[in-house]
């Protein structure tokens, strides 16, 4: 059972955790309308579901219709897990996919198609028939999946649809994140004959097209609030970085955790700010 629990944390990517739960934390400091709404058992609960079972669910779903291309990825062999076909596993996968209905359960309607759109794009991602991952654009597109639970939270607690330019803006930020998340992956997905963004562009190409929606995310987001569109050229500057730097992207991708965890706790504490000193 040790074993199994290991291997279930490794699954679900600690290192990413934030990837969801943070913009649940984002939307709700931008959704409340006082301090007393920012821990209520319905933001907690959002949060918790989002830290870890949804992540289980979302790597699960993953790792599970990877399992043949994972064979010759090289970050199974240290930084993820394998997928073992253990039948308590799957289960475990299966049930934090169930719990999802809890969401439904716990939220206004105004959230639900933010839900539904994450589950939806969560299982189709990686699952057949329409597996998002292995075409090209597409697999791109489909990871704007990573914000619909911070919209779902604002919608929440705002009781109110978030602002159009920022849940574009914060869409287009997940796609360069999804894509230059692939550079890594470019040889080990053409020897398993997987299509996607990076392996169609190559890794120059898709530098560029990260940099494009990383742009586009800033500028978007200004339309919003000049303040966070310049928190956002951050992304765009990291990609100039790295590129005259010469620093490899399979190392440089495990920086953008740390990066994301900063850009998130600004935006958190300037809608914070918000609060104590409106």
């Amino acid at each position: 059972m040790l074993g199994r629990l290991r291997y279930l944390l490794t699954l679900s990517r600690p290192r990413f955790w934030l990837y969801l739960a943070g913009p649940v934390v984002v939307g709700v400091a931008f959704g409340v309308e006082s301090r007393s709404g920012l821990f209520s058992p319905l933001t907690l609960g959002l949060f918790a579901y989002f830290l870890l079972p949804a992540n289980v669910f979302l790597y699960g779903v993953n790792d599970v219709f990877d399992a043949d291309v994972d064979t010759e990825n090289p970050k199974k062999e240290s930084k993820e897990a394998r997928w073992q076909g253990d039948p308590t596993v799957a289960a475990v996968v299966a049930v934090t996919t169930l719990a999802g209905a809890l969401t439904f359960a716990a939220t206004p309607r105004l959230a639900w198609p933010y839900l539904a759109g994450f589950f939806l794009l969560g299982f189709q991602y990686s699952a057949p028939p329409l597996r998002f991952k292995t075409t090209p654009l597409l697999d791109s597109l489909s990871n704007g999946l990573y914000v619909l639970p911070g919209a779902a939270a604002y919608a929440a607690v705002a009781g109110a649809h978030p602002p159009l330019a920022a849940l574009a803006g914060a869409w287009l930020w997940a796609m360069g994140m999804h894509t230059f998340s692939a550079i890594p992956d470019i040889e080990p997905d053409r020897e398993a004959g997987i299509r996607t963004t990076a392996t169609f562009l190559g890794e120059r190409r898709t530098l560029v097209y990260c940099l494009a929606c990383w742009l586009a995310a800033a500028a978007v987001f200004g339309l919003v609030d000049y303040r966070l569109g310049a928190v956002l050229v951050a992304y765009p500057v990291l990609v100039f970085a790295i590129r005259f730097a010469g620093v490899d992207v399979s190392r440089a991708y495990w920086w953008y955790p740390a990066l994301n965890t900063a850009v998130g706790t600004l935006l958190t504490l300037g809608a914070l700010w918000r609060l104590v000193y409106a």
